[in-house]
């Protein structure tokens, strides 16, 4: 997953205490054209309702927050969010090639977050964009050294913002799975030494189109890190996302449609190996879908949400 940068992340996220409270649904819309759908679901309200019902959490990057509204609209965002009782994510940086250090990040983002709640936004849970991914292959540093800053990051947050929730987001395949279990109970025991508490979620990103295209990865191993996280009381967390579109789009063979056939897909993928997340993330990084609202349109991103709840996401009791 990419943040920044003029990319937009929009994403569901389903949350809940590992194994036993049902899940709940955190979304975000994608970000392209200077945040365009992200303004439609406070622009026609009506448009979303019923979809908005099972929502928790609206999440977005702090960066595209930033960048793409002015203060008068997010004052009036987050009065809705606040009277429709959704709470706010942000994804975030922690390592990234534009800074190295969790401290230095971490002081480039403070004042973004604090913007958001000086308006209103009462941040409920952070997500770190991939550390361990940037230090291998964006920054070449270490393991260890994704280590120490990854919990520097943290650290700096768990004192600055004590209330929000922590949790991080790593790739697989291209991680792999002995990596995914390492990374989880070597940075716990980390920030375990330096007496911060742990993360509270643990997300996959999972380029699932490598299972098909490159004969590299498979669902039964993001299910052994669900529970592997389950014995670790550590909510899991997976994206939802149309893993294929770039390749496809490549080949114009991509439209909205393709966006919602790759999602449920991925549902119906993962149900096969009786994966079922603590939190289901649907995220878009892409151009797509082309719409936000509405919900009784098909392969809007609102009606890909309202489908993908109703077909995949268990039922309270």
């Amino acid at each position: 997953m990419k943040l920044g940068l003029g990319c937009m992340v929009g994403c569901l996220i389903l949350t809940g205490s590992a194994g036993a409270a049902p899940p709940t649904i955190w979304m975000g819309p994608p970000s392209y054209d200077n945040g365009r759908c992200f303004r439609e679901l406070f622009e026609h309200p009506d448009q979303w309702a019923t979809t908005r019902g099972a929502v928790d959490v609206l999440c977005y990057t702090d960066l595209n927050f930033n960048k793409q509204f002015k203060d008068d609209e997010l004052k009036a965002w987050f009065a809705q969010l606040a009277a429709w009782k959704i709470k706010l994510g942000l994804e975030v940086g922690a390592i990234k090639p534009w800074n190295h250090t969790g401290a230095g990040t971490f002081a480039i983002e403070r004042p973004m977050w604090e913007r958001v709640e000086r308006l209103g936004g009462h941040i409920h849970a952070i997500a770190l964009d991939e550390p361990l991914l940037c230090c291998r292959e964006h920054i070449h540093q270490s393991d260890d050294f994704a280590l120490q800053e990854t919990a520097n990051y943290i650290a700096a947050v768990r004192q600055a913002f004590p209330a929000i929730q922590i949790g991080d987001i790593e790739t697989y395949p291209s991680l792999t799975l002995r990596d995914h279990l390492w990374w989880i109970e070597a940075l716990n025991q980390r920030l375990a030494e330096r007496h911060v508490r742990g993360l509270d979620f643990y997300r996959l990103d999972v380029n699932w189109v490598n299972f098909i295209v490159q004969n590299q990865g498979a669902w039964r191993e993001v299910r052994q890190v669900e529970l592997a996280c389950r014995q670790r009381h550590l909510p899991f967390s997976l994206i939802y996302w149309a893993s294929g579109y770039p390749g496809l789009e490549k080949r114009g063979l991509a439209d909205d449609s393709t966006w919602y056939v790759g999602l449920m897909a991925q549902g119906y993928a993962y149900a096969l190996v009786d994966g079922h997340p603590d939190q289901y993330v649907i995220e878009s990084w892409l151009g797509a879908p082309t719409h936000c609202v509405p919900e009784t349109t098909l392969y809007t991103f609102t009606h890909t949400v309202h489908e993908f709840v109703q077909k995949f996401v268990p039922r309270a009791p």
